[in-house]
């Protein structure tokens, strides 16, 4: 009866299959129409819940059937009635970020997910505010945006919400309110690296003019050693110094936006991740543990914390450095927080790292979590790059044009000069494999999705949207491939 009662309403309508949603006699799904994608909600006509929806009613019979937009409004209406569509935590399970700047990827992480059988716990949700402000989404977007790609694929196990690298209090009051799960600090703007080459008589200046609360007879650690199984950690004067000035005003930012964040989040559960990813040195195994040592005598409670570590993981290629030394290092990072913890080892700038992936599992021993987000965008180019060869011309000669002025806020080694120009090249999709013309095409995403045309129009943003809807499967086979390639060596083996 379903099926018929969406063909009456509209002949172009498709019901997505996988959608429908059977739950206290009313029946939701997805349904493409000329129009778009649709939310339908079915019931009896005299059923209250109804009058939840924001929606084009029509009579069957002695049901009603409401064909809605997927509005913010509609969202929220639908999370009261499916409560697995809430993002919640996710705690100390192998997990995964999976950011979508388009809202189109989420079906596709879904899918890949769901081949992991359940040894990998998704966040399907994943934006920074700096993805945000060049994106032109709002946080409150991008959770609705993932959470009908939740409910498109019929996903009902826990996923989580990362609200990325937060650097003020305003940014976590405003994805508290979005409904984020997980918040991620970045405190790399307090990072003092005058410590790096300082002598013992700078730092212990430099050092005087952190909080008083940090200050080195606080911190219980002067010359004592720190053992982490295989590690042993001496914090002789000027080590702890370097720590302490390094990082010292870096804790304190994190101790005061996570002294924020549990006030106003009240009786939800949240979880905390710590970076320091964004620096311009590797974390030291004796400055991770200062950093878990301080915060936790200050009370603060995070799942995760993302160190820098050797080598250089740039956006959307592999690993480069020494697979050796980055071994050793993580090795030791893991230790380390499995000691002052348990928490999880965070990689950040985490795409396509492929040569890293079962090094990281194993030294965490399953404890931890992989971030992605522009690997995803890249797949939507390389899709448009199947379906409208010159239109994804177009847009590559763009970024070529954009890349050195866009790269300044990256850490990027890509060179216009070594990157193919498009009518040399026999199969476009294969720029898609091309270090440098990978990373020219990540770092300029936002010039893509926000240039506008001399009459105020998207220059390309609307085009690229409309032929990934048009042609959703292609998008979803393509995420899906790919992120199969980044799962499964996760998956540690109990």
């Amino acid at each position: 009866m379903y099926n018929t009662t969406i063909n009456e309403i509209n002949q172009g309508s498709q019901l997505i299959h996988q959608s429908v949603v059977t739950m206290d006699r009313i029946i939701y799904s997805l349904a493409k129409t000329p129009d778009g994608l649709r939310l339908m909600v079915q019931a009896d006509q005299d059923d209250f819940r109804l009058t939840l929806f924001d929606g084009e009613r029509s009579r069957h019979g002695k049901e009603t059937l409401v064909s809605a937009c997927l509005t913010s409004e509609n969202a929220a209406a639908l999370r009261t009635q499916l409560p697995w569509l809430k993002p919640i935590t996710l705690g100390l399970k192998t997990s995964a970020g999976m950011g979508d700047r388009l809202g189109l990827a989420t079906p596709g992480h879904v899918r890949a997910i769901r081949k992991m059988n359940g040894k990998i716990a998704p966040i399907f949700t994943q934006q920074s505010i700096r993805e945000n402000t060049r994106t032109g989404r709002t946080p409150q977007q991008v959770i609705d945006d993932a959470m009908w790609g939740v409910f498109q694929e019929n996903w009902r196990d826990n996923y989580g919400a990362d609200a990325d690298h937060l650097k003020t209090t305003g940014d976590i009051d405003v994805c508290l309110n979005a409904g984020y799960s997980f918040f991620t600090i970045d405190p790399g703007e307090f990072v003092d690296n005058r410590a790096e080459d300082a002598d013992l008589k700078s730092l212990r200046e430099y050092a005087r003019d952190l909080p008083t609360e940090l200050h080195m007879e606080h911190s219980g650690l002067l010359n004592q050693i720190i053992t982490a199984e295989h590690l042993s950690l001496t914090f002789d004067e000027k080590t702890l110094l370097k720590a302490m000035v390094k990082y010292g005003r870096a804790i304190w930012h994190v101790y005061q936006m996570y002294q924020h964040l549990i006030k106003n989040a009240g009786a939800r559960t949240v979880e905390l991740e710590v970076s320091v990813d964004e620096t311009d040195n590797p974390t030291t195994h004796a400055e991770h543990a200062y950093i878990a040592s301080e915060l936790r005598r200050l009370g603060v409670q995070w799942v995760s914390l993302a160190p820098r570590f050797v080598g250089r993981f740039e956006k959307g290629v592999d690993y480069i450095g020494d697979l050796v030394d980055f071994e050793q290092d993580i090795k030791g990072h893991a230790a380390i927080a499995r000691v002052f913890g348990p928490y999880k080892i965070s990689l950040h700038s985490g795409s396509d790292k492929f040569s890293i992936y079962k090094i990281a599992a194993q030294a965490t021993r399953g404890l931890v979590h992989l971030k992605t987000a522009g690997t995803s965008y890249l797949e939507a180019l390389r899709t448009i790059a199947t379906l409208n060869s010159d239109f994804f011309k177009e847009i590559y000669e763009f970024c070529r044009n954009r890349y050195e002025v866009d790269k300044v806020s990256y850490h990027v080694s890509a060179q216009l000069s070594r990157a193919p120009i498009a009518s040399d090249v026999d199969h476009l999709t294969g720029l898609l494999d091309n270090f440098d013309a990978r990373e020219i095409l990540h770092v300029t995403f936002g010039s893509v999705l926000k240039e506008k045309a001399s009459d105020g129009s998207f220059q390309f943003f609307d085009r690229l949207i409309r032929l990934l809807k048009e042609n959703p499967e292609v998008y979803v086979e393509n995420i899906e491939k790919h992120f199969l390639r980044h799962l499964p060596p996760f998956v540690v083996n109990e």
